[in-house]
């Protein structure tokens, strides 16, 4: 009898062990959800982050938590978000750097942005602007690459250091061009674009919101928006690939991508819930109006799958473009 019992109790057990985790999952989530950002308070990603933070308490009926973990690029923070539990309390609010960029330019990088983590939702990109000193003889892309390929070696572009997405860019232009314009890379966004208003350096790549004060007061000229499409924030400059795209840019696209992962291994039903409650936050009117604001462009895929091999080809198209580079960090 002892011994039946024994088996009963051991089949008891097995039965809560196998009962408990699609319980959690119907209750969750049952506890604050952290979201981790890569960097550092106060940046743009941080603000979109807090904004999104901030409408998804009414969707999920927690709070959700901002949490920066700055540092390497975006890597200290997409590792521990890699390393943490599987189970919906620990996300990443992601970018295309520790998402697509860094796992070629890191020497060392201790997660798989493709297997380390569960895809949740595309939130959207922010879109670069290739700008030029109010000097540079040049008024479209057309024109700057003419200028380029006549006056070889003669036009720099400033970046915010090497591997930011600022350099990367300029060495696709350059491939896909033909141009050899000259990288010089400074410690920040703030720095290199002093130097191109002074006229150190020819031009620039960078965000849309950053340029658009000294695009409207004429210190620099914008050529080409850097994505697929027109920005909403500079509707009337053309997009660098539909100015020169017979001249070999036809599939120059670069921008900042924002996306939502979680730990690989978070169970699917969980992953349907944060999707659903991240895409309703997203349509709430205020909560749109202020991400654009902040520069974003709504991503216009939004399943865990679009996300996941949306990723997937931006590291394939970064991997080519860091080799071509020839950058390489600890």
């Amino acid at each position: 009898m002892q011994f039946w019992k024994r088996v009963a109790a051991a089949a008891a057990c097995t039965l809560c062990l196998a009962v408990a985790p699609a319980y959690a999952q119907e209750d969750y989530p049952s506890k604050p959800i952290m979201l981790v950002v890569t960097y550092p308070p106060g940046g743009p990603t941080d603000a979109m982050a807090r904004t999104l933070a901030a409408a998804l308490k009414n969707s999920l009926g927690q709070t959700v938590v901002v949490e920066n973990r700055a540092g390497a690029g975006g890597n200290i923070g997409a590792e521990a978000v890699a390393r943490a539990e599987p189970d919906g309390y620990t996300l990443m609010f992601g970018t295309s750097a520790p998402l697509a960029i860094n796992v070629s330019l890191y020497r060392k990088i201790n997660y798989d942005p493709i297997k380390s983590f569960a895809p949740v939702i595309q939130i959207g990109l922010l879109p670069n602007v290739l700008v030029v000193n109010a000097n540079v003889p040049v008024k479209n892309v057309q024109e700057l690459i003419a200028y380029g390929k006549a006056h070889p070696g003669k036009l720099t572009y400033a970046s915010s250091g090497n591997g930011a997405s600022s350099h990367l860019a300029g060495v696709l232009f350059n491939n896909l061009a033909g141009t050899d314009f000259q990288h010089v890379p400074y410690k920040g966004t703030g720095p290199a674009l002093n130097d191109l208003l002074g006229g150190q350096v020819s031009m620039t790549f960078t965000d849309v919101l950053t340029a658009l004060p000294f695009i409207k007061s004429g210190k620099v000229r914008a050529l080409g928006v850097t994505t697929r499409g027109r920005s909403q924030a500079l509707p009337d400059v053309p997009t660098v690939a539909e100015q020169a795209g017979a001249l070999g840019l036809s599939t120059f696209d670069v921008s900042v991508f924002f996306g939502v992962v979680a730990p690989a291994g978070t169970p699917p039903e969980i992953i349907r819930k944060l999707n659903t409650a991240f895409a309703d936050a997203l349509q709430q009117p205020e909560v749109r109006k202020t991400l654009q604001g902040q520069g974003l462009e709504f991503a216009p895929s939004t399943t865990p799958e679009q996300l996941g091999a949306f990723v997937k080809s931006e590291v394939g198209k970064w991997r080519t473009v860091v080799q071509k580079s020839g950058a390489q960090l600890d």
